[in-house]
């Protein structure tokens, strides 16, 4: 009898902790813990993915774990440039293009552009001319490389090379086109908008992410069969009111759906130097075993590896006149650049971190590293903007006829902001009205090159009346412009007494080239070079930021 009372009771209990462990799982995937209240009903009230897991790792990228790492660590020091000191960092986990952007994924870039805006048109020719990599970098006044002056970008024997000849500029370009086409397949792919959406595209009619989230009627023109024209387009729609006439909600994919990736971007300079570095292959529980000199675990550039040994690990210069090693047998497989992936990858999983080209970063160039004020996911370079709002309240955004140009300081023109893209501004002194931790929209130069960090810091003069020569990095000022007509007006400072090259348009660039010596394959190692410019020796590669958990698959509970 007793054993039967035993049974029962057991029986009981796991029968309430089912119940509650349900119970749990419900409030959780269909009704509020706030309210009670159903989430998801088609009868109205909130509405959220409550399905969600985690982010994919979009085309091309890889995950990297965050950490703490010591930054600006550098194994030599020869050029005594002093700009390289060892601060603790911490980078929040994020996604890395595994190689460099290469040829083949530029000119998809540049097809796009001319298709959708076709260079023959007068209001259009800027914008594909605009993002052409300037091949004239392969030029030497003493030396013949016209071969790649006329072949590397579009030859396809070069297609998997990376794409030299841009610019920080085109390169940022670069990683909002891809963050649009990207977004514009998941969209399609998950049953969203209707198939061949992403065809569809017109002058001021194509799709942009931004856009969609904040004025999808102005997609593709507003064509509702295009932008509900997938089987899951009503995946989320609440139903309206016939009898108190309201319409329908969430017609279309917003952001707390996640469906939508975060934007592709340059990476910053500590994770990029973090991603270089990965620590994670030496890592002993929570220290690291010893210091790295290159991305892979060695002191040499040569293999230790048996079946590899003597083998470079990379393609740089190994010397005067040695681009290559002697013919036969090569010493890294190259002798300008070499194709992706041609060498061993890190512990991230990442090619190239060292050698073949060096890469642009996000950051605009300062010597110090100022950890005293942020050591977290540390960038120096936030403009902070806001969406123009019309006068009838909406998003502005541009037409066929408001495309938004920039003149370089070399005179190329490059498009910034494209028809049916969101038109943004500057944030405003009443924006941050009693903020404390910004006041306003341009950070470049924040607690190094402002006036308040500047030797000649008057607390009591006036930022507008200061005299333009008396700033911190007294660098050229370079002046260009083109008139209504389309004439260019260049001035070059011709000033003597300039003292630096530093301004808050010069960008980091790191990892060593083929055209570098093995001193500039450390990560830590920096360099910077105008945001303008172009070389035949610096690429880049995307980041994209880690939404959610540090860790893949981790701090997963019994509710999900």
């Amino acid at each position: 009898m007793r054993n039967k009372v035993a049974v029962k009771a057991l029986f009981a209990i796991a029968l309430s902790a089912g119940l509650f462990s349900c119970n749990n799982s419900r409030d959780y995937k269909d009704n509020s813990r706030a309210t009670g209240w159903d989430i998801n009903s088609k009868e109205g009230g909130f509405n959220y993915n409550a399905d969600y897991d985690e982010q994919d790792a979009g085309p091309g990228l890889v995950f990297v774990e965050g950490g703490t790492f010591t930054m600006g660590r550098v194994q030599d020091d020869v050029m005594h440039d002093w700009n390289n000191t060892p601060t603790q960092q911490h980078v929040q986990s994020f996604y890395m293009d595994e190689t460099e952007v290469t040829n083949l994924m530029y000119l998809e870039y540049l097809d796009y552009l001319k298709r959708v805006y076709p260079p023959s048109e007068e209001r259009y020719r800027n914008i594909y001319h605009g993002a052409l990599p300037d091949t004239l970098v392969w030029r030497n006044r003493l030396g013949y490389n016209e071969t790649m002056t006329n072949n590397y970008l579009r030859h396809p024997a070069y297609a998997n090379y990376p794409v030299v000849g841009v610019s920080w500029i085109q390169a940022v370009e670069f990683s909002k086109w891809r963050t649009d086409r990207v977004n514009e397949l998941r969209l399609e792919k998950q049953g969203y908008t209707a198939e061949g959406a992403r065809f569809a595209a017109e002058p001021g009619q194509g799709f942009s992410t931004e856009t969609y989230l904040n004025a999808p009627n102005q997609v593709y023109g507003g064509d509702e069969e295009i932008l509900r024209g997938g089987k899951n387009a009503d995946r989320f729609e609440v139903e309206g009111n016939a009898d108190d006439g309201t319409d329908a909600k969430n017609l279309y994919v917003q952001r707390k759906h996640g469906v939508l990736l975060p934007e592709y971007r340059l990476p910053t300079e500590a994770e990029w130097e973090y991603a270089a570095l990965s620590l994670v292959g030496i890592r002993n529980y929570n220290v690291y075993r010893g210091r790295k000199k290159y991305p892979w675990d060695s002191q040499y550039t040569r293999s230790g590896d048996a079946r590899k040994r003597g083998d470079q690990m990379a393609n740089f210069k190994q010397g005067d006149g040695d681009y290559g090693g002697i013919a036969g047998w090569s010493d890294d497989g190259a002798d300008i650049t070499a194709e992706v992936k041609s060498y061993e990858p890190n512990d991230f999983g990442l090619y190239d971190m060292a050698g073949n080209v060096a890469e642009w970063v996000a950051d605009v160039y300062r010597p110090i590293v100022d950890d005293e004020f942020n050591d977290f996911n540390y960038y120096r370079g936030n403009v902070y903007t806001k969406h123009a709002i019309t006068e009838d309240g909406t998003v502005k955004v541009l037409g066929v006829d408001e495309i938004e140009y920039d003149t370089l300081s070399n005179g190329r023109i490059v498009a910034r902001n494209l028809p049916g893209e969101i038109k943004t501004v500057p944030i405003t002194p009443e924006d941050t009205y009693l903020r404390t931790n910004f006041n306003e929209s341009d950070q470049r130069n924040f607690r190094d090159g402002d006036r308040n960090s500047s030797r000649y810091y008057d607390s009591f003069g006036d930022e507008a009346t200061a005299d333009p020569n008396k700033r911190m990095y007294n660098s050229p000022v370079h002046t260009a412009s083109v008139d209504s007509l389309g004439g260019q007006s260049l001035q070059y400072d011709q000033s003597t007494g300039r003292t630096t090259l530093v301004d808050d348009n010069v960008r980091v660039y790191k990892g060593g080239s083929w055209r570098d010596r093995a001193y500039w394959l450390d990560p830590a190692q920096r360099r910077y070079f105008p945001q303008d410019m172009a070389t035949d020796y610096i690429g880049f590669r995307n980041a994209m930021s880690r939404v959610g958990s540090k860790s893949l698959n981790k701090n997963k509970t019994a509710r999900d």
